[in-house]
């Protein structure tokens, strides 16, 4: 699949036309892989269809190219009719089409039309599913409206009161309550099956038959159909529909899958005082419903660093908890995931059940504990055991694509975190063709694509510029840091600490789980101010500190400290880690011109990039030690390797000026500087704050890195 999608993202980029990775996966099946097809029916969906957050319609428009491919098909009215039927039933099991047509099955498969049906295993499918759509947009809707009272006759003789229903749903040009209430109670239990899709079909086709409290519950499993399937756009319209008149109790159910469409849509969760939404009853379920809702809600506010609005929704929820007694099943996993997300790494250690409340809590509080593994383990097995789990917290959409896509993104974040940079994009980038991962922890499932790609390429895949595009506009991801690595990665220094720079300045935005950022080039950041706030393991906080310190030695400590921060970057088990700390170490000593001791850290940087999956790191690394080889070369040829660095300083600085500066560079001390140019060391001390001043330099190391810089790009 990836394989496809990928160079069809890019195209649809190249347009204008940009679509969310999992939609363009499903148009995929659906129109038979076609290129030409696919393009012409992205540019027919709404801007929020693209984006995934509102359902593809059904059927999908008849485009050009889908006309031309059948413009010469000519169907007798029978094999029409049964085309059509096999276009409109909610499955394809073969009995009924065969009982609807009145043909074997062996008959239909002889016939002409046998060449547009795969008939197998008493199933019955389009072999061009773009055929479904030429049909129906083709045919007269009393047609279709016959076809579907044959059919819901035939089902309600075999018992099938769904489907029966469904399609008397569809036939009928009036009202029909009868048969929106158990529509509605099917599509919720598909719903909660993990089936949002058809569950949405289902309940969308009941809120248009539906009446009274009746349509209230419609409008309540369309909504949270929904949620699950990401159509956050289609939720809040229908779910909001509740808090304009529909009854208590549907809008206290539906208020947590509001609550999360809104989040999505508007970048924070509503700013409205839980205590305006408390039941008016004292029926137990609408108390569960409201304290379920203020969970939810104290969740997504700790997503967005929102901690006012978290304490607020959490105090509903100990109201609510102590009211419906669902405090170690609902309030206790909830407070502790609450606080780990909103950078509280030191939360009680309670249990949760279910895969969001238990697993993730435990999973996510096991990697910031620094057993990584144990989290990774936590959360695949999963896979086995989670068939009947009931999770309090997101109860009912235990198997939905939202909940999915949680897990795929934590699952991603613990491979980043153990250093497994090339496992963990696969694995994200494969999950967001089928799931929408740009919804979990505020847009984090993009931040992360993009810092994978990254690492992995040097740029952006067309997935990560896909999933970028698709957010809403208010969901706001840091982009100068991205760029500063791609810059970096380039070998263009400047842009990357002036990019890091001004990150700084706008007061380092980011997220509270920890991704790869670019502390290589601040020169500014303090030690120790990632820390705080942030969710991360001990490996990743070790590994920043000792960046810093790496960054901030001055001249006189510099061998101490190397010493010091060789011997604890052997304890990071990350191999990326590691990888960033041996590369920096490397750079500080070609800048000292310690070359042996360069080359042996960037060598050993580049094998644990390349270990870690991050190529586009290693490839950088390779470059540098490619330089190095060069201005060795230059040396032992007598040359002068920083000529062109020479020159362009010549043009600010005083002769003597570029003669002091020149030899500092070259690692002389001030008495050797003096004794050379016969001297006092007072002077060559008065020439080098003079170029200090000039050059806008502190320090030897940075002059001696703006020599390197100045010499590389000219």
């Amino acid at each position: 699949m990836p394989e496809v999608v990928e160079p069809m993202l890019h195209d649809l980029q190249e347009r204008g036309l940009s679509c969310a990775p999992h939609v363009v996966s499903r148009l995929v099946a659906e129109l038979h892989g076609d290129e030409e097809s696919i393009r012409e029916v992205v540019a027919r969906l709404a801007p929020a269809q693209r984006g995934g957050l509102h359902s593809l319609p059904t059927p999908l428009p008849l485009v050009p190219a889908i006309a031309r491919a059948f413009h010469d098909l000519l169907l007798p009215a029978r094999d029409r009719d049964l085309l059509l039927a096999v276009s409109v039933c909610l499955d394809d099991d073969l009995d009924p089409l065969v009982e609807f047509d009145g043909r074997s099955a062996l008959e239909i498969a002889a016939a002409p039309v046998g060449r547009h049906l795969i008939v197998r295993a008493g199933r019955a499918r389009m072999v061009d599913p773009r055929l479904a759509i030429w049909i129906r947009s083709r045919t007269d809707p009393a047609v279709i409206g016959a076809v579907h009272d044959r059919l819901s006759a035939i089902f309600a003789a075999r018992g099938d009161r769904v489907s029966a229903d469904w399609h008397r749903a569809r036939a009928s040009v009036d009202r029909d309550p009868a048969a929106a209430a158990e529509l509605t109670r099917i599509a919720r239990e598909l719903s909660e099956a993990g089936y949002p899709d058809r569950a949405l079909l289902l309940a969308r086709e009941a809120t248009e038959h539906a009446e009274g409290v009746a349509l209230d519950e419609a409008l309540l499993v369309a909504g949270a159909s929904a949620v699950g399937a990401g159509f956050v756009v289609e939720a809040s319209a229908r779910l909001g529909r509740l808090f304009s008149g529909g009854a208590e109790r549907y809008r206290l159910q539906g208020l947590a899958g509001l609550l999360t469409a809104r989040a999505h849509l508007h970048g924070a969760v509503p700013e409205v005082d839980p205590g305006t939404l408390r039941p008016r009853s004292d029926d137990p379920e609408d108390w569960y419903s409201w304290t379920r809702a203020a969970a939810l809600a104290a969740v997504l506010c700790a997503e967005r660093s929102d901690r006012v609005g978290m304490r607020s929704w959490l105090d509903a929820l100990r109201e609510g908890a102590a009211r419906v007694g669902a405090e170690r099943t609902l309030r206790d996993p909830v407070v502790a995931l609450s606080w780990l997300i909103a950078g509280e790494r030191d939360v009680d250690d309670v249990a949760g059940s279910g895969p969001v409340s238990g697993r993730m809590l435990r999973a996510i509080r096991a990697a910031v504990a620094g057993e990584v593994d144990r989290g990774l383990r936590i959360l695949r097995a999963a896979d086995d055991t989670t068939e009947g789990e009931t999770d309090p917290l997101v109860a009912g959409f235990e198997f939905s694509p939202v909940v999915q896509a949680y897990r795929s993104v934590v699952e991603a974040l613990l491979l980043v975190w153990r250093g497994d940079l090339g496992p963990a994009r696969e694995h994200l980038s494969h999950a967001a063709l089928h799931l929408p991962v740009a919804m979990p922890f505020a847009g984090l499932g993009v931040v992360l694509l993009r810092r994978l790609d990254l690492a992995v390429f040097g740029d952006l895949g067309p997935i990560a510029r896909a999933l970028t595009a698709a957010l809403p506009a208010a969901v706001k991801i840091d982009r100068l840091i991205d760029r500063g690595i791609r810059s970096y990665l380039a070998g263009d220094f400047d842009d990357a600490a002036a990019s890091v720079e001004l990150w700084l300045d706008l007061g380092a935005p980011q997220t509270t789980m920890s991704v790869p950022g670019l502390d290589e080039v601040a020169l500014t950041w303090e030690v120790g101010t990632r820390a705080p706030g942030i969710v991360a393991p001990p490996d990743l906080i070790l590994a920043h500190e000792l960046r810093m310190r790496i960054a901030k030695t001055t001249e006189g400590r510099w061998r101490t400290e190397r010493d010091e921060v060789r011997a604890s970057a052997r304890t990071l088990r990350s191999p990326f880690s590691r990888a960033r700390v041996e590369a920096m170490i490397g750079a500080q000593c070609a800048i000292r011109d310690e070359r042996v001791a360069a080359r042996s850290h960037l060598r050993s940087a580049q094998r644990l990039f390349e270990l870690s999956g991050a190529a586009a790191w290693a490839e950088s690394v390779e470059r540098r030690l490619t330089r190095l080889d060069i201005e060795e070369g230059r040396r032992t040829s007598g040359a002068d390797p920083l000529a062109a660095c020479r020159h362009a300083w010549s043009l600010l600085l005083t002769a003597r000026e570029v003669e002091v500066a020149m030899l500092a560079v070259d690692g002389a001390a001030n008495r050797d500087i003096a004794q050379a140019l016969g001297v006092s060391v007072r002077t060559v001390e008065v020439h080098l704050g003079r170029v200090f001043g000039k050059l806008d330099v502190r320090r030897r190391v940075e002059l001696t890195a703006l020599a390197h810089r100045t010499n590389q790009h000219l």
